[in-house]
């Protein structure tokens, strides 16, 4: 590692250190001015907002979410400052080639990409659920919806659930029903007026229940005021506030991806989109350093200024591209993972082509 490969890194972490600083300041002033009456209508104490929501849940959210926009910024800041500085031509007459020059911004990059995958994999999804947990008591209490209604699942390939609702803040659901079906007959049908889940024995049990057993011309049928059953779902399966995914850790993800293709429930592009952009979007520390170096490296009339522009520009409509294709992917049925490469393939196509226009 020479010395301008050094000096070059130095600049670059601590221009985004320096940046995400000053965002994060900006970030919480606007938000504690919108949500500074909930916190009092609330009752929310000052050390519960300043640790538990701000240092500990929406910080790092804002963080990672705003980390492609922040490091694109970065890298065009102190770049177009050592091109308005002349010190980017002393280094590429100097016998550095453009690409050589990349490597220490390559680098950087790489470390951030590490640290977003990092926290998208393992403390994002944990302080995600610290944030939601505190809106859903001290912003939004009235917005979140505890009860879900006329649920239909799928728990394996032979076994179907019915509930006319179910209530996830007191585990309790209603008008339940299950069916069991051996190919296309049915051979046994459990109902139940009330179902409530023990977390202590991680069961159900079945209140003013009947269970109807089918085999061929013969029935059984059994009633009874109590039934404790183990049936593969569980009261998290049936949580649909906002968000809710975001505050899933990988395995938990995963564990219920694949309970989805079974049961069909309607959610399978909201996970898989989850998944995905926390494993794809990382790499946009990568194409987003490329472009930002190719467009600033080159003085220009007029200061940083112009670059700086065009640098919040794209990086506008990065974010705007992304979210596009996310809802599109939500509510239009857009594959996930096209909908996570997009604006990721777009800026790709861009970086190569201003990396073949920049100064050489």
């Amino acid at each position: 590692m020479k010395i301008i490969d050094r000096y070059i890194i130095s600049k670059y972490l601590s221009t985004f250190v320096f940046t995400v600083a000053i965002f994060c300041v900006v970030i919480v002033i606007f938000d504690i001015s919108e949500k500074i009456d909930d916190f009092n209508k609330y009752g929310a104490t000052m050390s519960q907002v300043i640790f538990e929501y701000y240092a500990l849940g929406s910080l790092p959210f804002f963080i990672n979410m705003l980390t492609p926009l922040f490091n694109f910024i970065a890298v065009i800041f102190f770049t177009s400052k050592m091109a308005d500085q002349t010190e980017i031509v002393p280094i590429l007459s100097g016998g550095m080639s453009f690409n050589r020059m990349l490597r220490p911004y390559i680098f950087c990059a790489g470390l951030i990409f590490a640290m977003t995958l990092i926290s998208n994999v393992y403390v994002i999804p944990y302080t995600n659920k610290i944030k939601v947990e505190f809106e859903n008591v001290y912003v939004k209490p009235n917005k979140v919806s505890t009860t879900s209604s006329s649920i239909h699942m799928q728990v394996d390939s032979n076994t179907y659930v019915y509930m006319g609702s179910f209530d996830t803040k007191s585990k309790v659901g209603y008008n339940f029903s299950l069916e069991k079906f051996d190919g296309d007959k049915m051979n046994e049908k459990l109902m139940a007026e009330r179902i409530t889940w023990d977390s202590v024995a991680n069961k159900w049990s079945l209140h003013s229940y009947s269970n109807r057993i089918i085999d061929g011309l013969k029935e059984d049928m059994q009633r009874g005021d109590q039934k404790d059953t183990t049936i593969d779902m569980r009261p998290l399966d049936f949580e649909s506030y906002e968000n809710v995914f975001t505050t899933m850790d990988h395995k938990e993800l995963n564990t219920r991806i694949s309970k989805e293709e079974t049961r069909g429930t309607g959610m399978m592009n909201e996970l898989l989109l989850e998944k995905y952009k926390r494993l794809i979007n990382p790499f946009s520390a990568f194409i987003l350093t490329i472009i930002g170096v190719s467009l600033s490296s080159k003085k220009v009339r007029g200061g940083i200024g112009l670059s700086l522009g065009i640098g919040l520009g794209l990086s506008c409509v990065y974010i705007v591209l992304e979210r596009f294709s996310s809802m599109f992917s939500i509510k239009g049925g857009l594959d996930p993972l096209i909908s996570v490469l997009i604006p990721n393939v777009i800026f790709l196509i861009l970086s190569f082509y201003l990396l073949k226009k920049a100064p050489k």
